[in-house]
């Protein structure tokens, strides 16, 4: 496949969070709260393809504390067992870590707290891999969270996404710390005004579905996708089903879906 294919609409897209091998899911990004979905996340990606996936959101739980990657073992083989392209979030925060994230197959890398500590090394990364590095931006109550959710600071996520826009950043995804894990819907306007804030930008959306309504709801934000995960996990959403209902309805002319470029 292309490296970065574009995806011509709004994308339900499967997380598989890894912590020690196995597959996880936090609360609130919270790595004391955390409950063991699997033991063998290659096969669980296969199990997310099956149901429809067109993309599989992959984070290194353990590389986002230590500050490096930790699991790209583990990313290569989950890359091996599916033909759908993987992106990958967590510890990335050298240029090495790029290399050897993309090396191992991934299609498009997620950089977080090293966008907000030094923005420069952004410039550096789009220069060097071009539009497989996008950004991910996590926060609570508009201010970003950064090294695996465990540090708040002071930036606001909606001037963050402007600078990496300004920077060349053709993907953003945004999570909302405060719904992660609860299974309580997202924050729609958070969703719609980070959309509206970048309009070059590719928002993919994350936190808080708990149903398939949800996800209808987002496809009407202006972004172009969101990452699920806990909630396919409990069984809350039905992947094969809230994919088949998407479809049907932008089939029918009622959903708008981005472009979801990288």
């Amino acid at each position: 496949m292309s490296p970065c294919r574009p995806s011509p609409v709004f994308e339900i897209i499967p997380a598989i969070d890894l912590q020690g091998g196995r597959c996880v899911r936090l609360v609130q990004g919270d790595f004391e709260q955390s409950t063991t979905y699997g033991d063998d996340p290659p096969a669980m990606a296969r199990r997310w393809e099956a149901a429809g996936a067109s993309r599989i959101h992959v984070v290194d739980l353990d590389g986002a504390k230590a500050g490096g990657p930790r699991q790209l073992e583990v990313v290569a083989a989950i890359v091996k067992a599916v033909q759908v392209p993987v992106q990958l979030g967590g510890g990335l925060r050298t240029a090495e870590d790029i290399a050897a994230a993309l090396a191992a197959g991934v299609d498009r890398v997620m950089v977080g707290t090293k966008a907000i500590e030094d923005p420069t090394f952004i410039d550096k990364a789009l220069g060097r891999f071009g539009p497989c590095v996008g950004v991910g931006i996590d926060a609570r109550d508009g201010r970003v969270a950064v090294r695996g959710w465990v540090d708040m600071s002071d930036v606001d996520a909606l001037d963050l996404a402007r600078s990496m826009e300004a920077r060349g950043v053709r993907t953003i995804v945004y999570t909302d710390i405060g719904r992660d894990g609860m299974l309580t819907g997202p924050n729609l306007d958070a969703m719609s005004r980070m959309a509206d804030a970048v309009p070059d930008v590719a928002v993919i959306a994350s936190g808080g579905v708990g149903a398939p309504g949800d996800i209808l709801a987002l496809a009407s934000t202006g972004t172009v996708g969101v990452i699920v995960g806990k909630a396919i996990y409990t069984g809350h959403v039905d992947l094969a089903e809230a994919i088949k209902a998407l479809a049907a309805k932008q089939a029918a002319g009622t959903t708008e879906g981005g472009t979801g470029a990288c």
